[in-house]
């Protein structure tokens, strides 16, 4: 009988591990193809009126990344990289029974939105802001201790030259604090030594303020 029950635990747990990779499958998916309102881009043109349709485009699809940055993080929080993004995201949240709709779909639970000045703890910010470096390099195949290029969110700001936007350098000077003259260094977020710990877990064992976040997700 306890061979039975051995054999037929076994079954369900790997029938229930099956099911969850199966539901994130999904739910990924629908992440990937979701066509964002045109109410969105047409916001991005008035606050932005220097952005071109194809530079817009590159805004959603930091938007893209960073919903399934957020997925990927299992509810941890995820700070947000970009102002550009950050004011996409806002006008999503505003069509609130479309956002609803698109929260349930892609993540099971609604995404809520903090303002950084809002956050509970300095803490809380910078193990988000790490957190968004990690998930978004592993998104791109870059790696995050010796990067040769920028994630896609956390270069939109400075590439398309965003007002008070998060600007972010691959290599700081040994000389230069976390930020100087308003660039933030990707390194420090990054940990160029001494990082560990998987891209959505809560172990991080570098330095970095924290800073260059306009604030981040978390689930119910």
């Amino acid at each position: 009988m306890l061979p039975f029950l051995i054999v037929l635990i076994a079954v369900l747990l790997t029938a229930l591990y099956l099911a969850k990779r199966a539901n994130l499958a999904r739910r990924e998916k629908y992440l990937e193809s979701y066509s964002f309102h045109r109410v969105i881009d047409n916001k991005l043109a008035q606050k932005y009126p220097q952005l071109t349709a194809q530079q817009r485009d590159l805004v959603l699809q930091g938007l893209r990344d960073y919903f399934l940055m957020c997925l990927k993080a299992k509810r941890k929080w995820v700070s947000m990289p970009s102002q550009a993004v950050d004011e996409a995201w806002h006008t999503f949240i505003l069509s609130t029974h479309l956002y609803a709709n698109f929260c349930r779909r892609g993540f099971g639970y609604f995404l809520h939105h903090t303002p950084a000045e809002a956050m509970p703890s300095a803490t809380l910010a910078q193990d988000g802001i790490k957190r968004a470096w990690r998930l978004a390099c592993a998104r791109e195949r870059i790696s995050p201790r010796n990067p040769q290029k920028l994630p896609l969110i956390f270069a939109l700001d400075g590439m398309l030259k965003i007002p008070d936007g998060f600007t972010y350098s691959l290599h700081c000077t040994e000389k230069s604090a976390s930020r100087n003259g308003g660039v933030y260094c990707a390194s420090d977020i990054g940990c160029a030594s001494g990082c560990f710990g998987d891209a959505g877990s809560d172990a991080a064992g570098c330095g970095g303020d924290g800073g260059g976040c306009s604030g981040g997700c978390g689930g119910d």
